[in-house]
């Protein structure tokens, strides 16, 4: 097994590296780069990002013919791992959720005129997006098939009403991708759909707080009444709103794997210069056996879950659907940088729980990581019921055969 990257990969992946450390990690430290939610300043943004299309190392994710850079799952994942060894690194080269998920499921299922509209200018930049579908109790969650958010077909429009929370980027979106209830149909029961932000029938009842800082446009709660949708504007057939989930959250669930191993690396590196420089009852900290049982431990298990990253992101590339291996990277990296920022902050003290450094900013981020894209339990649901219809193929080589 070969397990080096590409000769032009690992060119992109120096040269993202250098741009990271020369560009953005100093932002970091530059108060008025915030925003009010502890993100990259807009104006801070918008200067970086030229920087780095001017760099030619924009998109990855998206065809060289729409702007991108055109790479494989493999190729984005050793990027966006460089990318996010900063706290600001994704956004900057447009690889950050909730764009980077939408652009992705709408490249694959939209047509090419709903590419042209609604796809070309969130990969330009020009626009943020947002993917709405979880419903407050009793509505969908982790399980789509309690959708209540229903889209009424009249005419040749779908009349949407219901209510959604939690919706990653709402508050500055122009372009959403949402999933409504078409019929009681247990699988081709749900649809997806383009609208635009303004457009009436719909609006946002609150930005909801929450522990950690936030991607641009926060987490709202939405409500639509009487939202109307022209046919043209539906993604994928009636009905296909389940496989619309699916291909995206499948892809992005990998890439929050790919960004969260870089930031977990981060962790370590920051306290690793700390502990090679503080003393404790005459030693250096890292000199103590106990410290470095932490730490060994935390950077093995950023290695496996970034061993498990790289191996379904190359079952993807196989054109495998990678179901099970991708949901053993999610429960695995989202672990690991859990784990790696707690361990950073033990041993950094009350300098870790402080704003001297960009640790507490990831102990908080770190949290929902367990949560987003499906909790570690139901991921671990997803590979029982694996193992139970599998048996010992659970543990093949290779790819699926015919994926």
């Amino acid at each position: 097994m070969d397990f080096t990257l590409p000769p032009e990969i690992e060119d992109y992946r120096r040269r993202v590296r250098a741009f990271v450390a020369e560009r953005i990690l100093p932002l970091e430290g530059d108060p008025d780069a915030y925003d009010a939610h502890e993100n990259i300043a807009k104006p801070v943004l918008d200067a970086v990002r030229a920087e780095v299309k001017k760099a030619g190392l924009w998109a990855p994710q998206m065809p060289v013919a729409r702007g991108g850079m055109g790479l494989n799952v493999v190729g984005r994942a050793a990027l966006y791992e460089e990318m996010n060894r900063s706290i600001f690194g994704p956004v900057c080269f447009n690889a950050a959720a909730p764009d980077d998920g939408n652009m992705f499921v709408i490249d694959r299922l939209g047509s090419e005129a709903q590419k042209d509209r609604w796809l070309q200018p969130i990969v330009d930049g020009a626009v943020n997006s947002s993917f709405v579908m979880t419903e407050p109790h009793p509505g969908g969650g982790s399980d789509p098939g309690m959708m209540r958010t229903t889209a009424e077909k009249k005419g040749g429009k779908y009349v949407i009403h219901g209510r959604k929370w939690f919706i990653t980027g709402a508050d500055s979106a122009q372009h959403f991708i949402l999933i409504a209830r078409t019929s009681d149909d247990t699988r081709k029961g749900l649809t997806a759909f383009l609208f635009e932000r303004d457009q009436p029938g719909w609006r946002i009842l609150r930005r909801i707080e929450i522990m950690g800082p936030e991607e641009h446009g926060g987490h709202c709660e939405v409500e639509f009444d009487g939202l109307e949708v022209p046919e043209e504007n539906r993604l994928g057939a009636e009905g296909d709103g389940l496989k619309v989930t699916q291909v995206r959250l499948g892809t992005a669930r990998l890439t929050h794997c790919m960004r969260w191993t870089g930031l977990a690396k981060r962790a370590l590196e920051i306290a690793s210069d700390y502990i090679a420089e503080r003393e404790s009852f005459g030693l250096k900290l890292h000199e103590h056996e106990g410290v470095q049982w932490m730490m060994g431990e935390a950077a093995m298990e950023i290695d496996v879950g970034r061993l498990l990253t790289m191996r379904a992101a190359w079952l993807l590339d196989q054109g495998d659907f990678a179901r099970k291996e991708v949901s053993m990277a999610k429960v695995v990296v989202a672990d690991a940088l859990h784990k790696a920022a707690d361990t950073a902050l033990q041993l950094m003290g009350a300098k870790g729980y402080s704003k001297d450094t960009p640790i507490e900013w990831m102990y908080r981020y770190a949290r929902q990581a367990r949560l987003v894209d499906g909790a570690s339990e139901v991921h671990k649901m997803v590979l029982a019921r694996s193992l139970m219809a599998e048996g010992m193929d659970f543990w093949r080589w290779g790819a699926t055969p015919g994926g």
